[in-house]
């Protein structure tokens, strides 16, 4: 018995993430010069770090939140957790429950409909109460916790309907 997902679903999620922040955080086309000031990111600022590495940790962190973000769109990964590790010794009465389960509710629609409720009831309360006690405004909340809405809503469609 495999796994309910495609194993290519995480990948495009992850790079769905960068693809999208490329765009929200953009200044000509995004959010970028709101973000820059509600955030109070410099042009020179922006200029400093090494790119390669704060991309490839942002593609490995989006990785780690597709992989946590399939348990909330992927309903069959209940099942899964109810057997354990092995579903090779999983009772006959599994195999004809994924028979008759195993692709309900698997479709970009729903998928998206998962990330985004995981976007506002995940992202937005840990980026408020961080950006609270950081003094930031509203807009820095908005700003982020928007892209962040938008990106596992993305995210869950693409782990759900692949």
């Amino acid at each position: 018995m495999e796994l309910p997902i495609n194993p290519i679903a995480i990948p495009i999620a992850a790079v769905a993430a960068l693809v999208i922040g490329a765009v929200w955080y953009n200044p000509n086309i995004g959010f970028g010069n709101v973000w820059m000031r509600a955030s109070g990111m410099t042009e020179e600022k922006m200029k400093t770090g090494k790119i390669g590495i704060i991309f490839g940790l942002a593609l490995v962190f989006s990785a780690l939140l597709a992989v946590l973000l399939m348990q909330f769109t992927n309903h069959q990964f209940g099942a899964f957790g109810m057997i354990g590790v092995e579903p090779e010794l999983a009772k006959p009465s599994f195999e004809a429950f994924m028979g008759d389960y195993g692709n309900a509710y698997r479709t970009f629609k729903h998928g998206a409909l998962h990330g985004g409720i995981f976007g506002v009831l995940g992202a937005l309360p840990i980026i408020g109460t961080v950006a609270l006690f950081e003094r930031k405004s509203a807009q820095y909340i908005l700003v982020n916790s928007g892209y962040w809405i938008l990106t596992t809503t993305v995210m869950g469609a693409i782990l759900c309907g692949l």
